[in-house]
């Protein structure tokens, strides 16, 4: 008896580790249609409330959801088509930076008391500019893929809306009326909570993008913009975002000013702007109910970034935060919920 126990539980774990590993792949293979519709999906709980918003004028459905449609789809391209021509221009600058980069190294080498037989290397004509540019170029393309599918989400999204609050009569339709009370509040939950997480969080990042650019266009950073919509996207990757948002325009200031005082000061302000929105403003909007552990975190962005890349990894601690919420609304699923949360 004991025995049958053991191998059942054997056969168990192993039918779940092969469920996870078919998972991963179709996650993988398909990811050109599941990317647009997850992020169709995470867009529709943030314009949920803009929806409520022009319904309440008594705006006809089909009306406020195109309003809602044109409105992001000119947003979206717009940011898209400005990050994307000053990468170009970055690449094209970079030459310029690698100058400035050989002058720095010339002078550290000359500062390590080298023998004087030893001329100082220019380093600079050892990189490939071009090669180094055209790279630059190609990176954007992976991170701003969801422009060439802008399309695709958008039909995505005209799906998603338009069958907004049909839920109710549905489960009215196939359950009993108590049961399906029940259940419709639980979603009703689920739905408010998540449209209240993205909702924070996509504010809280667009604010602290937008200080980190003016912060730069004060200190006449080149490619101000750019900076600040690096942040508000990998503002969503904790910790990790900041840092790689952080460091990027403090090594563009080191190469544009003569001095390093104002990279310095770039990076004391930056670092103090992502201190306060992350430990201070959001935690406060947020409430302490949703705080996910460490190691939960790491292995969502570790799973996802190897599905889908850096998209993955933006897309992964909201996918971890909504895995949560609805297993805090599941009374059988509510231990999944107190092992991801970080108290």
């Amino acid at each position: 008896m004991v025995q049958d126990i053991r191998g059942s539980k054997v056969a168990t774990t192993c039918l779940v580790i092969i469920t996870l590993f078919i998972g991963g792949v179709i996650l993988r293979q398909a990811r050109p249609v599941l990317f647009p519709f997850f992020l169709a999906v995470f867009l529709s709980f943030i314009l949920y409330p803009a929806q409520d918003f022009l319904t309440r004028f008594r705006i006809p459905r089909w009306i406020s959801i195109l309003l809602i449609l044109i409105t992001t789809f000119f947003i979206v391209y717009l940011l898209g088509a400005i990050v994307y021509s000053a990468g170009k221009s970055f690449a094209s600058e970079f030459p310029k930076y690698g100058q400035k980069l050989n002058e720095i190294l010339m002078s550290l080498q000359q500062r390590l008391d080298l023998p004087l037989d030893l001329e100082p290397v220019d380093w600079v004509s050892h990189l490939d500019i071009g090669r180094i540019s055209g790279f630059v170029i190609s990176s954007l393309g992976p991170f701003f893929s969801f422009i060439s599918n802008l399309f695709l989400i958008l039909i995505f999204l005209i799906f998603i809306m338009a069958g907004r609050g049909r839920t109710r009569a549905k489960l009215e339709a196939s359950l009993d009326k108590k049961r399906a009370k029940t259940v419709s509040e639980v979603i009703r939950k689920i739905d408010a909570q998540i449209q209240k997480y993205l909702a924070i969080k996509t504010i809280v990042s667009f604010f602290t993008g937008l200080f980190v650019t003016i912060v730069l266009l004060l200190f006449g950073v080149d490619f101000a913009v750019v900076f600040g919509f690096l942040t508000f996207v990998l503002n969503y990757i904790p910790n990790i975002g900041s840092l790689i948002a952080t460091a990027f325009p403090v090594t563009i200031a080191l190469f544009q000013f003569p001095s390093v005082w104002p990279a310095i000061w770039i990076l004391i302000i930056l670092f103090s702007i992502q201190q306060v929105m992350g430990n201070f403003v959001e935690p406060r909007l947020m409430g302490s109910g949703l705080g996910l552990s460490p190691l939960v975190v790491l292995f969502f962005l570790f799973f996802w970034g190897w599905l889908w890349g850096i998209t993955g990894m933006i897309l992964a601690v909201p996918m971890a935060a909504i895995v949560k919420i609805v297993c805090s609304n599941i009374p059988e699923m509510r231990i999944v919920a107190a092992l991801m949360s970080k108290d």
